[in-house]
């Protein structure tokens, strides 16, 4: 065996691929695998979906995507629990990565495969012995069973005992004696109703392929009367928590769960270390015979230790609650993205962990800034994308971020150290994939049963945060379309006149001059009437670009009207006139030497300078621009006005 020293020298990492790791089965085996980890200073990077919880695929499309973050090319080995997903596309794609990877991998409870090594524990013996206590003690002999997944192979070999055994005592499995879940509690009451309305009689027991269904078929029991082990006879299999401390106690399976982490990770470390070990290690299973069958036992001495880690079950769910609560309100507040990291900041200390980060996908805001009809561009969806950035990184108290890392490295900075143990969780909202969360040494995702609700929130809020970057990317576009001329690209009337307002209104609060240029361009029905329309808007274009150019300064211009520009600006003076004359000239007459036109683009101006006082309007100043202009234009000279008080 690597002893510490050696074990140093070169720090191993180990990828574990599971879902589900706020339930019993998983975290239990988990800590296992921490267990022994930690003994060889190696780092655990768990990578973890809450998939099959919610009855939502694209949901769970996006709690799937975690997996396609693994770099398998990162980590010296695997640790695979694939039977704890429950999708079987899913499932081999993750195999197939695993064996393409080439890496020593352990799989717990999987399928045979001789490409990886596997760590078993005995459910066929277990389950038999169960069986066959319940009909050689209890006198079964009308027997039902509520099977897992046959997809699973745990389940298949639970189901298959309890086929063996009824057939030994020569008891009869029909149709309707078996209903088959997914190991989750909803299929213990389900299964309940399916039997009562086959009609069938009564039967003296039913066998379940997990605590979870047992749990809720004894609770589904009760409503209708009956009474376990009294009118019936119910058993699991796990010998979980509430299995143990349920009203009755629960005839179950005990599994070395700890153990079998424990073995998975020991074998990794022996591979890694060139050691030669068997390909297929077994664990056994016992069975505990307690009240639901009957048998009952003396829970005196188990009642201390029950209701201590009962007040800390109660107390930890309370303040879990709490925090969850207090974030909740405190996220619904904040409209930008900085905002809400903060407010994540603040409670991060009460998940009682070394480090948390949130990664983000580039461009997870997943907005436009084009044209209103444009469609929003595709979010990510499958994989993550080239780059990432971590906003958050909260690292003992001190918060930090990282612009941009490869989301091949997976982590945006690495410690260099070993025996850390970090979890890698989904941040998504339904299928759309907007980052991940890291959690390191920490046991909030496996000891909490609220890490899945809180993520679902923090996920949410940033969604909301993207939402409304969207919504004020729109609200700019709707503005730009009613403030912009679409064909010349610059200020429609509307927008000419919020801005001139505000020159206006700053004129008359420091007593300044204004100057309205008002143009009417040469031509335009000659030109739409000869050439055709699409000539007229290219000649419309090239003059109010030759316009825009000539405003500096901070003047403005816009499309009056249909063959109408103005041009405003504060601050303006007599010495302003002649050169902004000139410029436009020079404009009209470079576009007619750069685009050599059967017409000339040129236009008739009209200039006014004016000192204002509070009765002047706008619309009472562009008037009289437009008067000179339209009296320049009978004489095709530049009329000008100098307006005094």
């Amino acid at each position: 065996m690597m002893n510490y020293q050696e074990a140093i020298k070169h720090i191993r990492n180990i990828a574990v691929i599971v879902a589900g790791i706020d339930e019993e089965y998983q975290n239990s085996i988990i800590e296992g695998i921490i267990d022994c980890a930690k003994i060889y200073h190696a780092n655990v990077s768990c990578f973890a979906s809450f998939s099959g919880v919610i009855a939502s695929s694209r949901y769970d499309i996006g709690e799937y995507n975690i997996y396609e973050l693994v770099n398998m090319q990162k980590f010296d080995a695997l640790i695979l629990m694939t039977n704890t997903i429950s999708d079987p596309e899913q499932k081999a794609k993750i195999i197939e990565k695993a064996k393409a990877s080439g890496l020593p991998t352990v799989v717990l409870d999987g399928e045979d495969d001789p490409d990886f090594y596997h760590v078993r524990i005995h459910n066929h013996k277990a389950m038999r012995e169960i069986v066959q206590h319940v009909i050689q003690k209890h006198h079964a002999k009308q027997v039902c069973y509520v099977a897992g997944p046959q997809a699973n192979p745990e389940a298949r070999e639970r189901y298959r005992a309890f086929c063996e055994v009824m057939e030994e005592n020569h008891l009869e499995v029909g149709e309707n004696q078996v209903y088959f879940g997914d190991f989750r509690a909803v299929d213990g009451k389900k299964a309940i109703e399916t039997f009562i309305s086959a009609g069938m009689a009564v039967p003296d027991a039913i066998i379940c392929a997990n605590d979870a269904m047992a749990l809720a078929v004894v609770a589904e029991l009760e409503k209708y009367d009956y009474s376990v082990p009294d009118d019936i006879i119910v058993t699991g299999f796990d010998n979980t928590y509430n299995a143990r401390h349920y009203c009755p106690s629960l005839t179950t399976v005990s599994r070395p769960l700890n153990a079998a982490g424990y073995k998975a990770c020991e074998m990794l470390m022996h591979i890694l270390n060139g050691e030669q070990i068997e390909k297929k290690q077994y664990l056994e299973a016992d069975p505990v015979y307690a009240e639901s069958c009957g048998c009952c036992r003396d829970i005196a001495k188990n009642i201390r230790q029950y209701k201590k880690s009962t007040f800390q079950l109660i107390d930890d769910c309370r303040n879990d609650i709490s925090l969850l609560n207090r974030m909740t309100t405190e996220l619904a507040e904040s409209e930008t993205i900085e905002e809400n990291f903060q407010v994540i900041s603040n409670f991060i200390s009460e998940l009682d962990c070394e480090k948390y980060c949130i990664c983000l996908c580039s461009e997870w805001e997943g907005i436009y800034h084009d044209r209103l009809e444009q469609k929003e561009q595709e979010y990510q969806v499958h994989g993550y994308t080239k780059y990432m950035s971590a906003p958050l990184i909260w690292d003992k108290g001190q918060i930090h971020s990282c612009d941009n890392f490869l989301s091949e490295d997976m982590f945006p900075e690495r410690t260099g150290t070993g025996g850390n143990v970090s979890y890698f969780l989904p941040l998504h909202f339904r299928e759309r994939c907007l980052g991940y969360y890291i959690i390191t040494n920490g046991e909030f995702p496996i000891k909490s049963m609220l890490c899945h609700s809180l993520m679902l929130n923090i996920s949410n809020s940033i969604e909301n945060i993207r939402k409304l970057i969207h919504l004020g990317s729109v609200i700019q576009e709707l503005d730009k379309l009613y403030t912009t001329d679409p064909m010349c690209g610059i200020y429609n009337r509307n927008g000419f006149i919020r801005k001139a307002d505000k020159i206006l209104q700053k004129a008359k609060e420091e007593h300044q001059k204004i100057l309205i240029a008002f143009l009417d361009m040469d031509g335009l029905k000659m030109i739409n009437d000869n050439y055709g329309h699409r000539e007229g808007d290219f000649a419309l274009q090239r003059l109010s670009s030759a316009i825009r150019a000539a405003c500096k300064d901070d003047k403005i211009c816009a499309r009056f009207g249909g063959d109408e520009f103005i041009i405003i600006g504060g601050n303006a003076h007599e010495a302003d006139l002649e050169p902004l004359e000139g410029t436009l000239r020079k404009k009209f007459s470079d576009i007619n030497q750069a685009v050599i036109k059967p017409y000339e683009i040129d236009a008739s101006i009209g200039m006014l300078l004016s000192e204002v006082s509070e009765e002047d309007t706008l619309f009472g100043l562009i008037s009289e621009a437009d008067a000179l202009m339209y009296e320049q234009k009978k004489r095709k000279k530049t009329s000008r006005y100098l307006r005094k008080e």
